[in-house]
Order: structure tokens, then sequence, then C-alpha cells
């Protein structure tokens, strides 16, 4: 579905009342001319309807055309408010080039009982849930137990995940009928976190995650015979490194560098 260059140009003034962020991304390693960047810019704002609050948001390509209906990806919304003991918002994602549906996402959280509710669905022609969780939590003694129970009606699968928190340590069990797998999260000192993940299939994966200073910090992290993961964070700059690998062979590079940026 095409938008007029009119109605792309009154959401983006209506947008840019909120803080635009550039992001720029360099895939596959092509690094050796312009060919390779895809630069994108996404404005917000927020408002208030009586006892809600709204926040919506376009995300549009910022490369040179002539089609200027081409240039928007994604248009988005969301509106929170309270409804009795439970904090509820609600977010609409749209492909502004398809707006015949959208992906829907809920979220509820009741403070009082510890429990929490996330819901996604798709809408468009008719209302169908995808996936379904809900998290409980138990705190005892300065130490913190949350069960997740999920479920994907796509897939017809499920899972439960169990996190224990006490001190510097973390774990994270997700079992399902088909897999199980656990996580050992371990701050070693104030900057250095380090988090190995062992799953019953035999795959293995080491996060480590470094502070730098107040407003940086960068993690790293390896799974054998798949893949190097880099984020490095520096105040407004966010620096994404996708490594794949093969054995010890680099087989490619994604890059994605962000900064926000105000106009």
């Amino acid at each position: 579905m095409k938008i007029s260059s009119l109605a792309l140009l009154a959401i983006i003034g209506s947008a840019a009342a909120g803080r635009p962020q550039l992001s720029i991304s360099v895939k596959d390693g092509s690094f050796e001319d312009l060919g390779g960047l895809d630069p994108t810019l996404s404005w917000s704002a927020s408002s208030k309807s009586g006892d809600v609050d709204l926040e919506y948001g376009i995300e549009a390509a910022a490369r040179p055309t002539s089609d200027i209906a081409s240039l928007p990806r994604k248009i988005w919304g969301t509106a929170s408010t309270r409804v009795g003991d439970w904090g509820v918002t609600a977010r609409a994602d749209l492909d502004a080039q398809d707006l015949s549906s959208a992906d829907i996402e809920v979220d509820a959280s009741n403070d009082d009982v510890d429990l929490t509710v996330h819901l996604e669905a798709k809408a468009g022609e008719s209302f169908s849930v995808r996936k379904i969780e809900a998290t409980k939590g138990i705190d005892n003694d300065g130490n913190r137990i949350t069960v997740t129970p999920r479920y994907d009606l796509d897939t017809e699968q499920g899972d439960v995940v169990i996190c224990y928190s006490s001190g510097d340590t973390d774990v994270e069990v997700t079992a399902s009928k088909d897999a199980q797998s656990i996580k050992i999260s371990q701050q070693i000192d104030d900057e250095n976190r380090i988090s190995p993940t062992l799953s019953s299939g035999g795959d293995i994966s080491v996060e480590w995650e470094r502070k730098l200073g107040d407003d940086g910090s960068l993690t790293a992290t390896l799974k054998p015979n798949d893949s190097i993961d880099i984020e490095w964070k520096d105040d407004a700059w966010t620096a994404n490194i996708n490594l794949p690998i093969d054995g010890t062979d680099i087989t490619g590079a994604n890059v994605g560098i962000k900064r926000e940026v105000s106009f």
C-alpha cells in the first residue's frame, strides 16, 4: 500500500517533535564503498489522552530515491494506562508498505502479586493470539526466583524458564519437552561479568561483559562453530558486530552502528 508524499511529510513533521535517531548499518562485510551502507532514520513523540499515555513513531530509510513513498519502513504506537491494580501497555507495529495487518504486543503487570503477563498477536482481517507468557516472582531473604511458562500457539510448543538470583550469581534454566539449557552468570568484579550457557544438545556459548566507565560497555558472545557477536556501547553510540565462523575461519561480517542525533 502506497502513501502520498504529503502524508509522509505530515507524519515526519509530527514525529520530529521528538528526538530523531540515525542508524547506519554495514552488512555482509561490504566496506569498499557506500553501497554497503543502510542508513535508517527513526522519529518518536509522545502525548497524553486522559489517563492514557501515548507514544508513536516512524522508521524510514535515509537513502536517495525518487520514490518517497518507498522510504517509510515501520510505523508504531503504544498506549499505557492502569486498569485497577494492573499496569497495561499495548503496542502496535505496522509495515509501512503493507498496512493490512499489525503486530500487537500487550504487557500487563501487577506489583502487589509480583506477576506480569505478555501476549503477542496479529491483527488484520481477524485477530489471532500467537504467543503468551507469564512471569511470577518470589523474593526470599535477599534471593529472588522467577518462573516463566511460555507457549507458542503457531508451533504449539511451550517451555518454562526458571531464574534464580543470589548476590553476584544468576542461574537461568530453560526446559521444554525436547531440550533443556542452563545459563550461569557470575559477576567477577565491578567491571567484569561472565555467563556460560550449556544446552542438552551439546551446544555451548560464553558471554563476557565489561563495563567501560559510567556510560560504556563491551559485550562479546562466542558460539563455537557458529558466530562471534560483539556489542560496544559508548554514551550515545552503539555498535554491533556479528562475525559468522566455520571452525576457526571467519566467513563474513555484519556491522551496525547507531547514534542518537538531535536535529
